[in-house]
């Protein structure tokens, strides 16, 4: 009897990870690092919950790393199987991975030397770009909406999740004495008011189905209103004579963005400003969405047109800053810029660096567009701080902070319920996963209100049958 272990991403958003047992495999659904929780001291052999050479098959839903970033310490611990994904998350993992294991040198490095001067043994990183490289080698591509065999036994399809480019909604049979059982994992579902990409795929059958909660309390602020206060700050900038800093994330959130901005000077909004993309992962990531403009949804002629040619002949007052000589030069630029730049939190990146410089200055303007966790400096700034450190020092909040909050990736409540109402709710059995337990609670009371349907909620560990 095939069986389902619920490993990660449990009553949590991040560090997604479930490991299904038939008579015949095991296969690892998700690899996802647990987020802030990676410590320098963390040994490979005590990232996971079993032996990664007795995996035989790895399924990923996308490429973010709360979903992918322990492959390489998967294969560093002798896993050597194929790991299945789209085409464009193949392409995007070859930008995270190896960004993430240069950051995890870096970390390393510096904990090594504070190591030292306390006459500690020096560490090793979970994994390093020769780790990363070994993944690489071991995808297996495939495009969405074809069903595969795995083996005699296991039957493969990825459909699109509309989250980012290349993210899936996982379906798999699984054969068994004669029967044929059918599970159906959400993986991050898109919001349907994403500027380009498709919504999510309706699937209607499953015997199992696993669903995120990530935003089950709530919906999310509507797409025009949103985008209305986002041309209402830029034009408050501009009519400051200020600069436009916006903290963002490299995956999916800066391409929005780049639509939004483009849409905008067609529509002669921006006048004199200029747009700067500072941040050599988020070009590289723009790039990956470019080879792959046929996922896009086609709702805007002009812009599918025009995408087809280059983000810069969608928005041509755009300018890549890769080096570091770049980006530095824009610090001198007194007005007029808007300049996008990492971290999302602002935990780290050329962000910092633009804050330090501009978080004085009374005509400066800071848009951010994504949540910001408690302890972050993002968090800081949203909260109203008046003073905040970072880089060693202390710095004077003058600038305007704007939060828009409708850019959201993930369904909000009432798309994951209407996306869940698809399925034969007689048959199928629902499991709330990737969310708090408080979001998983109000979204469990919805499954019940709404469709009498009980959601279950696992505890981290937690075995089912399929």
């Amino acid at each position: 009897m095939a069986k389902l272990r619920f490993l990660g991403a449990i009553q949590q958003v991040t560090g997604s990870c479930y490991l299904i047992e038939t008579d015949t495999s095991k296969i690892l659904l998700e690899c996802g690092m647990i987020q802030g929780e990676i410590k320098p001291d963390k040994t490979p052999d005590k990232l996971f919950q079993f032996n990664p050479s007795d995996i035989d098959f790895v399924i990923l839903s996308h490429a973010h790393l709360d979903h992918s970033g322990l492959l390489p310490g998967l294969v560093r611990e002798g896993y050597r199987g194929s790991i299945f994904v789209t085409t464009p998350t193949h392409d995007l993992l070859d930008i995270m991975l190896k960004d993430a294991a240069f950051l995890q040198q870096k970390d390393i490095e510096w904990e090594n030397k504070r190591r030292m001067r306390r006459g500690k043994k020096a560490v090793d990183p979970i994994y390093d770009i020769d780790d990363v490289e070994q993944v690489l080698q071991q995808l297996i591509t495939i495009d969405y909406d074809v069903k595969i065999d795995i083996n005699n036994d296991l039957n493969l399809c990825f459909r699109d999740a509309g989250h980012i480019i290349g993210s899936s909604i996982v379906e798999l049979w699984i054969n068994e004495n004669g029967q044929t059982k059918k599970l159906v994992f959400s993986g991050d579902l898109g919001n349907s008011s994403s500027p380009l990409l498709r919504d999510p795929s309706i699937i209607e059958n499953a015997d199992l189905l696993l669903m995120e909660s990530t935003y089950g309390d709530r919906n999310h602020r509507p797409a025009t209103e949103t985008i209305k206060e986002f041309r209402e700050a830029l034009s408050e900038a501009m009519d400051d004579g200020g600069n436009v800093f916006i903290p963002s994330f490299a995956v999916g959130r800066t391409q929005d963005l780049l639509y939004h901005l483009g849409q905008f000077y067609h529509d002669g909004v921006l006048g004199q400003q200029k747009v700067y993309l500072d941040s050599p992962m988020a070009t590289s990531v723009s790039e990956v969405y470019l080879r792959h403009t046929q996922l896009y949804n086609l709702e805007n002629p002009e812009f599918t047109e025009s995408i087809k040619k280059g983000w810069k002949d969608w928005l041509p007052i755009l300018t890549y800053t890769r080096s570091t000589e770049e980006s530095m030069a824009l610090n001198n630029i007194s007005s007029g810029a808007i300049i996008i730049a990492g971290s999302g939190m602002c935990t780290g990146g050329r962000i910092r660096h633009h804050l330090k410089h501009n978080l004085c200055h009374r005509r400066s303007h800071i848009l951010f567009v994504g949540f910001q966790a408690r302890g972050t400096l993002g968090r800081a700034l949203v909260d109203g701080a008046e003073r905040v450190k970072f880089m060693g020092m202390e710095f004077v909040v003058n600038a305007k902070i704007h939060t828009l909050g409708g850019f959201s990736a993930h369904a909000g409540q009432d798309q994951l319920l209407d996306w869940a109402g698809h399925f034969d709710r007689q048959k199928t059995r629902l499991y709330l996963v990737h969310g708090e337990i408080d979001k998983m609670l109000a979204l469990q009371k919805c499954c019940i209100e709404k469709y009498q349907w009980y959601a279950n909620i696992p505890v981290p560990g937690e075995m089912i049958e399929i």
